[in-house]
């Protein structure tokens, strides 16, 4: 699945709420909120970290909130680890 295919599902509050853009080759960018200030925008692959653990709980990403910098770890499905992926995020394998 190409990154300008759709979102992800859920809301960041819980899971990511990222709608994939630049379906015309430009940027990708991924919609988001934080849960601790409620802010929402948007951010660059460059701003996400994608960790692929050994498990399901232990497979998550990150990301400062631009408006808070509150540091903000969410689970991370098979779905949303394929649009991410896809989306140029950087990713960690760890064990």
């Amino acid at each position: 699945m190409s990154p300008s295919s759709g979102a992800l599902p859920g809301r960041v509050t819980g899971r990511p709420d990222a709608a994939l853009g630049g379906g015309s080759g430009g940027p990708v960018t991924f919609k988001a909120a934080c849960p601790d200030c409620r802010a929402r925008f948007e951010l660059a692959a460059e701003a996400l970290r994608l960790v692929i653990g050994g498990s399901r709980r232990s497979t998550f990403y990150s990301f400062t909130c631009p408006e808070c910098a509150a540091a903000v770890r969410k689970p991370a499905g098979e779905r949303i680890v394929e649009l991410l992926t896809g989306g140029g995020v950087s990713t960690l394998r760890s064990l």
